[in-house]
Protein backbone atom coordinates (compact mmCIF):
# COMPACT_ATOMS: atom_id res chain seq x y z
CA UNK A 1 0.00 0.00 0.00
CA UNK A 2 1.34 3.07 -1.06
CA UNK A 3 1.77 6.40 1.24
CA UNK A 4 -0.95 8.34 -0.80
CA UNK A 5 -3.65 5.23 0.38
CA UNK A 6 -3.15 5.05 3.87
CA UNK A 7 -5.86 6.93 5.82
CA UNK A 8 -5.52 9.85 7.93
CA UNK A 9 -4.29 8.56 11.64
CA UNK A 10 -8.03 8.91 14.00
CA UNK A 11 -7.71 11.87 16.29
CA UNK A 12 -6.49 11.14 19.97
CA UNK A 13 -6.96 13.34 23.16
CA UNK A 14 -3.89 14.33 24.57
CA UNK A 15 -3.16 13.91 28.39
CA UNK A 16 -3.96 17.36 29.00
CA UNK A 17 -7.28 17.12 27.41
CA UNK A 18 -8.63 14.70 29.12
CA UNK A 19 -7.26 15.97 32.78
CA UNK A 20 -8.94 19.33 31.89
CA UNK A 21 -12.15 17.14 30.54
CA UNK A 22 -12.11 15.18 34.06
CA UNK A 23 -11.71 18.34 35.73
CA UNK A 24 -15.82 19.39 36.05
CA UNK A 25 -16.80 15.69 35.77
CA UNK A 26 -17.48 12.52 33.73
CA UNK A 27 -19.98 12.38 31.02
CA UNK A 28 -22.27 10.10 30.02
CA UNK A 29 -24.12 9.81 33.68
CA UNK A 30 -26.73 10.77 35.61
CA UNK A 31 -25.30 12.74 38.84
CA UNK A 32 -27.77 13.78 41.73
CA UNK A 33 -27.73 17.87 41.32
CA UNK A 34 -29.86 18.90 44.97
CA UNK A 35 -32.10 17.48 47.42
CA UNK A 36 -35.40 17.50 46.64
CA UNK A 37 -36.52 19.36 49.32
CA UNK A 38 -34.30 22.23 48.34
CA UNK A 39 -37.02 22.88 45.56
CA UNK A 40 -40.44 23.52 46.10
CA UNK A 41 -43.89 23.09 43.90
CA UNK A 42 -44.49 26.39 42.04
CA UNK A 43 -41.46 28.15 44.42
CA UNK A 44 -38.99 30.68 43.12
CA UNK A 45 -36.40 29.09 40.75
CA UNK A 46 -32.63 27.92 41.99
CA UNK A 47 -30.09 28.65 40.31
CA UNK A 48 -26.67 25.92 40.99
CA UNK A 49 -23.91 25.13 38.92
CA UNK A 50 -23.04 21.26 38.17
CA UNK A 51 -20.33 19.83 36.12
CA UNK A 52 -19.23 23.46 35.64
CA UNK A 53 -22.74 24.34 33.71
CA UNK A 54 -25.05 26.98 35.06
CA UNK A 55 -28.46 25.29 35.52
CA UNK A 56 -32.07 26.75 36.78
CA UNK A 57 -33.73 23.92 38.83
CA UNK A 58 -37.78 24.38 39.42
CA UNK A 59 -40.97 22.60 39.94
CA UNK A 60 -44.33 23.55 38.08
CA UNK A 61 -47.32 23.38 39.65
CA UNK A 62 -47.79 19.58 39.38
CA UNK A 63 -44.47 19.24 41.49
CA UNK A 64 -42.74 17.96 38.76
CA UNK A 65 -38.73 19.39 39.17
CA UNK A 66 -37.49 20.44 35.28
CA UNK A 67 -33.89 21.53 35.34
CA UNK A 68 -32.42 23.58 32.05
CA UNK A 69 -29.78 26.06 31.22
CA UNK A 70 -29.86 28.89 33.35
CA UNK A 71 -29.87 31.73 30.77
CA UNK A 72 -32.47 33.37 28.50
CA UNK A 73 -31.89 32.83 25.01
CA UNK A 74 -33.15 36.96 24.94
CA UNK A 75 -29.74 38.63 26.50
CA UNK A 76 -28.25 35.55 28.76
CA UNK A 77 -29.35 36.77 31.77
CA UNK A 78 -30.23 33.94 34.38
CA UNK A 79 -33.75 32.13 34.42
CA UNK A 80 -33.04 31.61 38.04
CA UNK A 81 -33.85 35.38 38.52
CA UNK A 82 -37.65 34.97 37.13
CA UNK A 83 -40.38 33.92 38.23
CA UNK A 84 -42.25 30.64 38.21
CA UNK A 85 -45.73 30.65 36.55
CA UNK A 86 -46.39 27.09 37.21
CA UNK A 87 -46.28 25.60 33.89
CA UNK A 88 -43.28 28.00 32.87
CA UNK A 89 -40.46 30.07 33.55
CA UNK A 90 -40.51 34.06 33.18
CA UNK A 91 -37.73 36.03 32.54
CA UNK A 92 -37.59 39.30 34.23
CA UNK A 93 -35.79 41.37 32.36
CA UNK A 94 -37.99 41.60 29.60
CA UNK A 95 -41.33 38.97 30.72
CA UNK A 96 -40.03 36.15 28.14
CA UNK A 97 -41.50 32.89 28.92
CA UNK A 98 -39.66 29.69 28.57
CA UNK A 99 -41.46 26.40 28.56
CA UNK A 100 -40.47 23.19 30.39
CA UNK A 101 -38.87 21.47 27.19
CA UNK A 102 -37.11 25.15 26.35
CA UNK A 103 -39.21 26.43 24.07
CA UNK A 104 -39.92 30.68 23.92
CA UNK A 105 -44.00 30.56 24.35
CA UNK A 106 -44.12 34.54 24.62
CA UNK A 107 -42.18 37.61 23.62
CA UNK A 108 -44.41 40.43 25.25
CA UNK A 109 -42.22 42.95 24.10
CA UNK A 110 -42.81 42.05 20.31
CA UNK A 111 -45.39 39.52 19.60
CA UNK A 112 -44.82 37.28 17.19
CA UNK A 113 -41.05 38.11 16.27
CA UNK A 114 -39.18 35.24 15.65
CA UNK A 115 -37.92 33.87 18.79
CA UNK A 116 -41.28 32.52 19.51
CA UNK A 117 -41.64 28.78 19.27
CA UNK A 118 -37.81 28.60 18.75
CA UNK A 119 -36.74 25.60 21.69
CA UNK A 120 -33.95 27.94 22.63
CA UNK A 121 -33.07 26.80 26.49
CA UNK A 122 -31.14 23.08 26.76
CA UNK A 123 -33.22 21.06 28.92
CA UNK A 124 -31.33 17.96 30.70
CA UNK A 125 -33.84 14.99 31.63
CA UNK A 126 -34.31 14.51 35.53
CA UNK A 127 -35.72 11.91 37.84
CA UNK A 128 -36.10 11.93 41.28
CA UNK A 129 -34.61 8.83 43.59
CA UNK A 130 -34.21 8.82 47.39
CA UNK A 131 -35.16 12.48 48.04
CA UNK A 132 -32.53 13.41 45.17
CA UNK A 133 -33.17 14.95 42.07
CA UNK A 134 -30.67 12.87 39.28
CA UNK A 135 -30.05 14.73 35.92
CA UNK A 136 -28.86 12.97 32.72
CA UNK A 137 -25.35 15.13 31.90
CA UNK A 138 -24.46 14.16 28.30
CA UNK A 139 -21.94 14.43 25.49
CA UNK A 140 -22.99 16.06 22.21
CA UNK A 141 -23.11 12.28 20.75
CA UNK A 142 -25.33 11.15 23.84
CA UNK A 143 -27.61 13.93 24.10
CA UNK A 144 -30.66 11.10 24.81
CA UNK A 145 -29.94 9.83 28.67
CA UNK A 146 -29.35 6.06 29.31
CA UNK A 147 -32.07 4.34 31.36
CA UNK A 148 -31.64 5.40 35.08
CA UNK A 149 -30.20 2.29 37.09
CA UNK A 150 -30.51 3.18 40.41
CA UNK A 151 -28.28 1.82 43.21
CA UNK A 152 -30.43 -0.98 45.02
CA UNK A 153 -30.36 0.26 48.51
CA UNK A 154 -31.99 3.60 47.02
CA UNK A 155 -34.64 2.20 45.19
CA UNK A 156 -35.87 -1.25 46.63
CA UNK A 157 -38.46 -1.36 49.86
CA UNK A 158 -36.00 -3.71 51.15
CA UNK A 159 -33.99 -0.81 52.42
CA UNK A 160 -34.70 2.46 54.91
CA UNK A 161 -32.46 5.54 53.96
CA UNK A 162 -31.22 8.72 54.95
CA UNK A 163 -29.49 11.18 52.67
CA UNK A 164 -26.92 13.50 53.93
CA UNK A 165 -25.70 16.22 51.90
CA UNK A 166 -22.89 18.81 52.19
CA UNK A 167 -21.10 21.48 49.52
CA UNK A 168 -17.41 20.44 50.29
CA UNK A 169 -14.27 22.99 49.05
CA UNK A 170 -12.77 19.57 47.49
CA UNK A 171 -12.31 18.39 43.98
CA UNK A 172 -15.09 15.67 43.40
CA UNK A 173 -12.06 13.08 42.16
CA UNK A 174 -10.48 13.96 45.62
CA UNK A 175 -13.28 13.19 47.63
CA UNK A 176 -13.35 9.93 45.75
CA UNK A 177 -10.40 9.58 46.27
CA UNK A 178 -11.29 8.95 50.07
CA UNK A 179 -14.03 6.97 49.25
CA UNK A 180 -11.78 4.57 47.84
CA UNK A 181 -9.07 4.62 50.99
CA UNK A 182 -10.36 2.33 53.19
CA UNK A 183 -7.20 2.87 55.53
CA UNK A 184 -7.72 6.45 56.33
CA UNK A 185 -10.93 4.92 58.54
CA UNK A 186 -8.42 3.56 60.66
CA UNK A 187 -6.78 6.06 61.61
CA UNK A 188 -8.67 9.25 61.11
CA UNK A 189 -11.95 8.02 62.48
CA UNK A 190 -10.12 6.17 64.89
CA UNK A 191 -12.22 7.70 68.00
CA UNK A 192 -15.64 7.12 66.13
CA UNK A 193 -18.34 4.96 67.40
CA UNK A 194 -18.18 2.82 64.57
CA UNK A 195 -14.75 2.83 63.85
CA UNK A 196 -12.27 2.03 66.37
CA UNK A 197 -11.49 -1.84 65.82
CA UNK A 198 -9.18 -3.39 63.26
CA UNK A 199 -5.02 -3.43 62.73
CA UNK A 200 -4.01 -0.41 62.00
CA UNK A 201 -1.83 -2.79 59.38
CA UNK A 202 -3.55 -4.14 56.32
CA UNK A 203 -2.84 -5.71 52.94
CA UNK A 204 -5.14 -4.87 50.40
CA UNK A 205 -7.07 -6.96 47.05
CA UNK A 206 -8.38 -5.22 44.04
CA UNK A 207 -11.48 -8.06 42.88
CA UNK A 208 -13.18 -6.64 39.10
CA UNK A 209 -16.82 -7.11 38.89
CA UNK A 210 -19.19 -6.27 35.59
CA UNK A 211 -19.66 -2.62 36.69
CA UNK A 212 -16.74 -1.69 38.59
CA UNK A 213 -14.31 -3.52 41.30
CA UNK A 214 -13.78 -3.99 44.51
CA UNK A 215 -11.36 -2.90 46.80
CA UNK A 216 -11.42 -4.57 50.11
CA UNK A 217 -8.55 -5.72 53.09
CA UNK A 218 -7.98 -9.28 52.88
CA UNK A 219 -8.62 -11.52 55.46
CA UNK A 220 -11.04 -8.60 57.94
CA UNK A 221 -14.27 -8.03 57.21
CA UNK A 222 -17.18 -6.25 59.08
CA UNK A 223 -14.50 -4.93 61.60
CA UNK A 224 -14.12 -1.76 61.10
CA UNK A 225 -14.29 0.53 57.21
CA UNK A 226 -12.64 -2.65 55.62
CA UNK A 227 -14.04 -2.33 51.66
CA UNK A 228 -14.73 -0.08 48.96
CA UNK A 229 -16.81 -0.69 45.83
CA UNK A 230 -16.79 1.40 43.28
CA UNK A 231 -20.08 0.77 40.57
CA UNK A 232 -20.39 2.39 37.65
CA UNK A 233 -23.91 1.93 35.72
CA UNK A 234 -25.97 4.75 34.43
CA UNK A 235 -24.85 6.27 38.25
CA UNK A 236 -21.44 6.38 39.35
CA UNK A 237 -21.23 5.56 43.11
CA UNK A 238 -19.14 4.39 45.82
CA UNK A 239 -20.63 1.58 48.57
CA UNK A 240 -18.69 0.61 51.68
CA UNK A 241 -20.29 -0.55 55.11
CA UNK A 242 -19.70 0.29 58.65
CA UNK A 243 -20.39 -2.59 61.35
CA UNK A 244 -22.24 -1.44 63.78
CA UNK A 245 -22.74 -2.10 67.62
CA UNK A 246 -25.86 -3.44 68.87
CA UNK A 247 -26.44 -0.37 70.38
CA UNK A 248 -26.64 1.40 66.89
CA UNK A 249 -30.19 -0.60 66.58
CA UNK A 250 -31.29 -3.43 64.29
CA UNK A 251 -30.48 -4.03 60.82
CA UNK A 252 -26.87 -5.24 61.05
CA UNK A 253 -24.22 -3.32 59.29
CA UNK A 254 -24.52 0.28 58.18
CA UNK A 255 -24.52 0.99 54.56
CA UNK A 256 -23.18 4.21 52.90
CA UNK A 257 -23.86 5.13 48.92
CA UNK A 258 -21.87 7.93 48.44
CA UNK A 259 -21.68 10.08 45.47
CA UNK A 260 -19.79 13.29 44.73
CA UNK A 261 -21.38 15.45 42.16
CA UNK A 262 -18.77 17.81 40.71
CA UNK A 263 -19.98 21.60 40.99
CA UNK A 264 -16.72 23.15 39.25
CA UNK A 265 -12.94 22.17 38.70
CA UNK A 266 -12.48 22.79 43.31
CA UNK A 267 -15.92 22.08 44.75
CA UNK A 268 -18.76 19.24 44.69
CA UNK A 269 -22.08 18.56 45.65
CA UNK A 270 -22.01 15.57 48.36
CA UNK A 271 -24.36 12.91 48.56
CA UNK A 272 -24.08 10.12 51.29
CA UNK A 273 -27.12 7.85 51.06
CA UNK A 274 -26.94 6.10 54.46
CA UNK A 275 -29.15 3.04 54.51
CA UNK A 276 -29.52 -0.32 56.20
CA UNK A 277 -31.44 -3.76 55.16
CA UNK A 278 -34.62 -3.68 57.48
CA UNK A 279 -38.71 -3.83 57.76
CA UNK A 280 -41.41 -3.33 60.18
CA UNK A 281 -40.67 -2.76 63.61
CA UNK A 282 -36.63 -2.86 62.95
CA UNK A 283 -37.41 0.13 60.33
CA UNK A 284 -38.93 2.21 62.55
CA UNK A 285 -36.46 1.23 65.53
CA UNK A 286 -33.67 2.53 63.15
CA UNK A 287 -35.13 5.50 61.62
CA UNK A 288 -35.98 6.92 65.09
CA UNK A 289 -32.54 5.96 66.16
CA UNK A 290 -30.85 7.69 63.57
CA UNK A 291 -32.96 10.86 63.69
CA UNK A 292 -32.71 10.86 67.97
CA UNK A 293 -29.10 9.66 68.16
CA UNK A 294 -26.72 8.83 65.21
CA UNK A 295 -27.33 11.47 62.81
CA UNK A 296 -24.60 13.91 65.01
CA UNK A 297 -22.08 11.58 65.20
CA UNK A 298 -22.45 10.57 61.30
CA UNK A 299 -21.97 14.24 60.76
CA UNK A 300 -19.25 14.31 62.94
CA UNK A 301 -17.24 11.54 60.88
CA UNK A 302 -17.74 13.54 57.28
CA UNK A 303 -16.73 16.79 59.00
CA UNK A 304 -13.38 14.97 59.94
CA UNK A 305 -12.93 14.02 56.05
CA UNK A 306 -14.63 17.79 55.08
CA UNK A 307 -11.57 19.18 56.80
CA UNK A 308 -9.23 17.12 55.30
CA UNK A 309 -10.84 17.75 51.75
CA UNK A 310 -10.95 21.40 51.88
CA UNK A 311 -9.22 23.38 49.39
CA UNK A 312 -7.83 20.01 47.84
CA UNK A 313 -8.19 21.06 44.26
CA UNK A 314 -6.75 19.47 41.24
CA UNK A 315 -2.55 19.16 41.13
CA UNK A 316 -1.70 18.23 44.66
CA UNK A 317 -1.25 14.39 43.51
CA UNK A 318 1.97 15.21 41.63
CA UNK A 319 3.35 15.68 45.16
CA UNK A 320 2.14 12.29 46.58
CA UNK A 321 4.39 9.41 47.56
CA UNK A 322 2.03 6.55 47.26
CA UNK A 323 2.23 2.96 48.19
CA UNK A 324 -0.33 -0.68 48.81
CA UNK A 325 -2.93 1.11 50.46
CA UNK A 326 -3.20 3.54 47.68
CA UNK A 327 -4.19 0.65 44.88
CA UNK A 328 -8.09 1.60 44.98
CA UNK A 329 -7.17 5.17 44.49
CA UNK A 330 -4.64 4.88 41.74
CA UNK A 331 -6.86 2.57 40.12
CA UNK A 332 -9.88 4.45 40.22
CA UNK A 333 -7.67 7.07 38.40
CA UNK A 334 -7.02 5.27 35.90
CA UNK A 335 -10.22 4.23 35.40
CA UNK A 336 -11.01 7.51 34.74
CA UNK A 337 -8.85 8.51 32.75
CA UNK A 338 -9.62 5.61 30.47
CA UNK A 339 -13.48 6.06 30.27
CA UNK A 340 -12.62 9.57 29.30
CA UNK A 341 -10.03 9.21 26.70
CA UNK A 342 -12.76 6.86 25.27
CA UNK A 343 -15.32 9.79 25.19
CA UNK A 344 -13.05 11.93 24.07
CA UNK A 345 -11.63 9.54 21.47
CA UNK A 346 -15.48 8.70 20.41
CA UNK A 347 -16.14 13.55 20.33
CA UNK A 348 -12.85 13.87 18.03
CA UNK A 349 -13.60 11.33 15.31
CA UNK A 350 -17.12 12.29 14.86
CA UNK A 351 -15.83 16.44 14.73
CA UNK A 352 -17.46 17.19 18.19
CA UNK A 353 -15.68 19.14 20.90
CA UNK A 354 -16.94 19.57 24.39
CA UNK A 355 -17.00 22.33 27.09
CA UNK A 356 -13.57 23.89 28.11
CA UNK A 357 -11.78 22.51 25.03
CA UNK A 358 -8.68 25.05 24.39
Amino acid sequence: MSAATLSPAAPAPTDQDIQGYLATGLRNRWWPILPSRFVEAAGKPVGIVRLGEKLVVWRDAAGVAHVQTDRCPHRSVALSRGVNEGDRLRCIYHGIDIGKDGTVLSVPGQPGCALEGKKAVKTFPAVEVAGAIFVWFGDELHLEPAPFIAPEQLDSDEFSSFLCYADWNASWRYVYDNLMDPMHGTFLHAKSHSMANGDIKAVFATKDHENGFLFEKVGQRDVNFDWSDLIDQSVMFVRLEIPYPKTGGPGGNFGIVAISTPIDDTNSANFFFRFRKLSGWQRDTWRFLYKTVLEPRHWAVLEQDRELMDGCGLGLEKGEMLYQHDAGLIRLRRYLAQQARGQLTDLLKAGKTWPGRA
